[in-house]
Parts: C-alpha cells; sequence; structure tokens
C-alpha cells in the first residue's frame, strides 16, 4: 500500500477477508501478437508471472481504475481499452487468502514506454505461458486463445 491508497493494509486485509475484492486485469498486446506480463516481487503470488491489475477503488470508474494501474505498474498511459471478460480466483481463498474477481481489458492504444514499478521483479512479451504462472489467470489466457503452453 502507498500513500495515496484509501485504506490502510490492517483496513484493507479485514475488509477482504469477508467479501470479495473487485480488481481489474490489464492485457497489453504488441502487433506481433505477443502479450507483456510482469513477474510479482511482492505477495501474495510472489514470483509468479501475471497479468499487471489492481484493486478497484470505491466509486471508481474501471476506465479510471485501469489508467491508473496501468500508470503505476507499467508506466504507460492508457487511451482506449475494450473488456474481454473475467476471471475469478479460487486459488486465493482456498490458500487463505482474499476473494478477487477481475474484470480484464486489452488496452487497445496507449502511449509511453514501459517502466515496471517495484511490485514487479521482471517483465517481458510472450507468446507462451511463462513458469510458474499464476493459477488462475493461466487458464482465461488459454481459453481466449491470447496465449498457449
Amino acid at each position: 500500500m502507498s500513500a495515496n491508497d484509501p485504506l490502510s493494509q490492517v483496513e484493507f486485509d479485514s475488509i477482504y477477508s469477508k467479501v470479495p475484492r473487485l480488481t481489474v486485469e490489464i492485457v497489453v498486446k504488441n502487433p506481433g501478437g505477443r502479450i507483456y506480463l510482469t513477474q510479482r516481487a511482492i505477495q501474495p503470488c510472489e514470483r509468479q508471472w501475471h497479468l499487471p491489475g489492481g484493486t478497484v477503488r470505491f466509486g471508481e470508474p474501471l476506465t479510471d481504475a485501469i489508467k491508473r494501474i496501468a500508470e503505476r505498474e507499467l508506466g504507460i498511459i492508457v487511451k482506449q481499452t475494450e473488456n474481454i471478460g473475467y476471471i475469478e480466483y479460487p486459488s486465493h481463498y482456498l490458500h487463505g487468502l482474499d476473494s478477487p474477481v477481475g474484470i480484464v481489458f486489452v488496452i487497445t492504444e496507449y502511449s509511453g514506454a514501459f517502466n515496471i514499478n517495484q511490485e514487479a521483479k521482471n517483465s517481458g512479451w510472450f507468446t507462451k505461458l511463462p513458469k510458474p504462472m499464476h493459477a488462475d489467470q493461466d487458464k482465461f489466457l488459454i481459453d481466449k486463445n491470447i496465449l498457449h503452453n
């Protein structure tokens, strides 16, 4: 959590241990059909490759959340998006974490150069699922024919 977050870590953990957490997940494709993934440097899911994303704040429009998260995590300015579905995260609540539901958006137009923040230790463009990939996002990416094994 940063100084700009509306909840302390204690408040966040308390609330989301009791109710589902709405998130947005970001798919960025390049002209060659590769997608951009980051490798988490923090818990939960440390060291796993995943779609960049994060929690939607109370009253925040989804498009604003996408813009905020893309700029914070990737350093890019989002200009246009398209919703492509949702991801449920049973791996989280089955392991005693929270219960997120992620609405997934493809960023169809953006500006700027990628510059990941401290939440990621690595990043790259992929046509195949890297290992270890987040357990619930891998199924979504395969089912939507975005990446394959």
